[in-house]
Parts: C-alpha cells; structure tokens; sequence
C-alpha cells in the first residue's frame, strides 16, 4: 500500500471517528436514562394533537388532553378500544394538564387555569382563574411544586421575557387559589445556551415535570428540541439535544414513581406517540 493510500485512508477514519464523536456527545442522555432507546406507543387518531400527560401509578392508564378541544382523554396503552373522554370546556388551545391536592387543573395557552370537578361523570364542570398579567402572554407548560402546595406555569412567549434573555415561570398557589404577582423563578437563555454549545435566542418550553426520585426539574422545548434540567428554583443544570426522529414535536412530559419517563409527541408531520424511558440510576 502506497504511503499516499495510507495516509488518505487514516484520515478518512480519523474524520468518520470524529463525526460518530460529535454525534455521541451531541445526543447524550441524563443520568439514569437512554434517550435512544424508548419504548414506543402509538395513540389512536382522536389524539393526533395529544398535548399534555399524567401518568397514572399503575403505568397503564395516561391521562391527557390534546389542544383543540376541551376534553380529558383516559388513555389505555394496552387497548385498541376507544379511549374514554370528559368534556370540561369549550374547544380551545388547551396545552397541559397536572393533578393536585385539591384536583385536576387545565393549562389554556393564555395562561387561564380551568380546575375540573367531577371529572369523567356527567356533572363535570370546571372553575376558570385567569392570569394576573395584562398582555398577550403564551403558555404551554404546567408543573405541580408540591413543597408550596402550587402549580406553576412556564413561559413560552412572555412580553417581558423578550429583551431579558430569560423565561419566567408563576405560581399559582392552591391554598388560596391565586396567583402571585411575581415570577417565581426566570430561566436563564443565557445558561442554556452555554450547556447547549448552540444559540437559541428564545427558549420556548413545551412541558414541564418534577422529577419524584432527584427533584429535579425536567423541562422539554419542542421548537428548540432540547431536554433542560433545572433545580427547583430554576438554577440550569444540564441541557440534552433531543432526536428529531424521536422527538417529532414533544409537547408533554410525565414520571411513574420509580423515574421512568412519558414524553408525548404530536403527530406533526408523523405519526402522534407516547415514549417510556426506563430509569436506571
């Protein structure tokens, strides 16, 4: 073998080494999990648009809206039947859904919170708490705190966000069923950027979940496909690009008690599913 021959092959192998490296390091997962290696259920038509989860404990029962209409699907992953559904609202942009202390609370991307009573009978109903914010605000995440007994909402696209490079989160309180008039916490683009290796501009959060083993937050973006942990007061963590093969448009996210994962994506220009990732600390 010439002495040109060789040297071409060595970089060539040098190159394609390189470029699995940089895939390798570009899609990691956090500890405990493999983000490439989900078990995958695929939902029935009526939730192509699914949104927002809630695992059930026993891991066969999902609960989620998707975002058209004003309904509460109770999803059966081992189940070709029908899912059955609990009309609490009009149809709108609903976005997300959690499960409290005091009940199951609904996320409109205006930031309105609709707390259903009487879930799946045929007096439920629903209690409206607006957002204490004048302005066009978007949102599309929903988390339970349960050291402050409240549900907090993220910004997706927040009027003063815009020139702060941060996304700011508010609390919803369940003792007195109100809002505060501050942001609990505001996530730093800045940090973000910096664990990404990548410049997003605006961090547009999809779905949001605490994590029951690490009490970690765990924060998902659709748009910027990447997966942000964060402490409890909003501190950056990690950051995790996201497989656009997998993640086709992540819009929710859910934990079963041992840490096993749920992510939901909508069908976007696939086909709409549910991701399990087992926890393996």
């Amino acid at each position: 073998m010439s002495v040109r021959l060789t040297l071409i092959l060595s970089l060539a192998f040098i190159s394609c080494n390189a470029f699995s490296d940089r895939q390798d390091r570009k899609y990691q997962s956090p500890k405990g999990y493999k983000l490439t290696e989900p078990h995958r259920y695929r939902v029935r038509e009526s939730m192509q648009e699914i949104s927002g989860i809630v695992l059930n404990p026993d891991e066969r029962h999902i609960y989620s809206i998707n975002d058209e209409q004003g309904k509460i699907f109770d999803i059966d992953v081992n189940t070709d039947k029908p899912y059955p559904t609990t009309k609490f609202g009009k149809s709108g942009d609903y976005e997300d859904l959690v499960k409290t202390n005091k009940g199951w609370f609904v996320l409109k991307s205006n930031g309105i919170l609709f707390h259903i009573h009487d879930m799946f009978t045929d007096s439920v109903s629903a209690t409206e708490y607006k957002f204490s914010k004048k302005g066009k605000q978007e949102f599309e995440s929903v988390y339970v705190d349960t050291p402050s007994n409240s549900v907090i909402m993220i910004c997706k696209d927040c009027p003063e966000d815009k020139n702060e490079s941060v996304s700011s989160a508010y609390r919803f309180r369940l003792d007195n069923m109100e809002f505060d008039k501050e942001a609990a916490y505001r996530l730093s683009v800045d940090d973000i950027e910096r664990l990404a290796g990548i410049e997003i501009n605006h961090f547009r959060p999809s779905a949001a979940a605490m994590h029951p083993i690490e009490h970690r937050l765990y924060i998902i973006s659709s748009i910027n496909r990447l997966l942000v942990i964060a402490s409890r007061e909003g501190k950056i963590q990690e950051v995790y690009h996201l497989k656009h093969k997998l993640f086709n448009q992540p819009e929710g996210i859910s934990f079963a008690p041992n840490g096993d994962m749920y992510v939901s994506n909508e069908a976007g220009d696939g086909v709409a599913d549910i991701l399990k990732f087992s926890y393996k600390p």
